[in-house]
């Protein structure tokens, strides 16, 4: 396992790197952010967003949490929306989650793991509302579709906020999507979940004036 030091010598050998390469690269970053991306994904330090996306420093705005999730009462990432949608514009919010997650795999069990059993009920609600079709699949699909319908929720949670519904009145171009990434391939998949408008959201979460 490196050291602190052995960081932060990698760290001057790649701030070299680029610098060689660019010259010019975190001159140009310094002066401003300018992203059209928001990320929110998952935690776990083998799903690197920018790299996963090939895109630098500065290219892509980035919130992460465990199991990738959009929660109403969780000011940090309604923070984080909020400064991307209104300051930096952003048009597209990626919400990225991954096979093999193993918040998603906490929550489908019955057991304890501690304070972040608080953190991951709202998945626990989505397996409670989908375990009949899940219990037709062969027991290690079960995991991988709860993945896929934890990010399908987390863009309904998202489209359903006063932020992103007050960007849409404004007529701010602004999409949320659904990816899935494979920790076994690299490869993102969009799930076809994508919400544009308020138009795409259930009457009973679209908030008038």
């Amino acid at each position: 396992m490196p050291l602190i030091k052995d960081l932060l010598a990698n760290n001057v050998q790649w701030a070299k790197s680029i610098k060689d390469e660019d010259p010019t690269f975190f001159e140009r970053l310094a002066k401003q952010q300018n992203p059209e991306y928001l990320w929110i994904g998952c935690a776990d330090s083998r799903v690197p967003a920018n790299e996963i996306v090939g895109m630098d420093p500065g290219e892509l705005f980035v919130h992460r949490n465990v199991a990738n999730q959009v929660i109403q009462t969780d000011f940090n990432c309604l923070a984080v929306v909020e400064y991307a949608v209104t300051q930096l514009k952003v048009k597209h919010i990626l919400i990225v989650g991954h096979y093999g997650c193993g918040g998603v795999a906490a929550a489908m069990e019955s057991k304890r793991h501690g304070l972040v059993d608080h953190w991951l009920h709202p998945i626990k609600d989505i397996y409670r509302t989908h375990k009949q079709a899940l219990d037709e699949l062969p027991a290690p699909q079960q995991l991988d579709r709860m993945c896929e319908l934890n990010v399908i929720e987390q863009v309904h949670n998202l489209s359903q906020n006063q932020i992103i519904q007050g960007a849409w009145a404004k007529g701010q171009q602004l999409a949320i999507h659904g990816w899935v990434y494979s920790l076994k391939n690299g490869i993102a998949r969009d799930l076809d979940v994508t919400i544009r408008s308020l138009e795409d959201v259930d009457p009973i979460y679209q908030y008038g004036e």
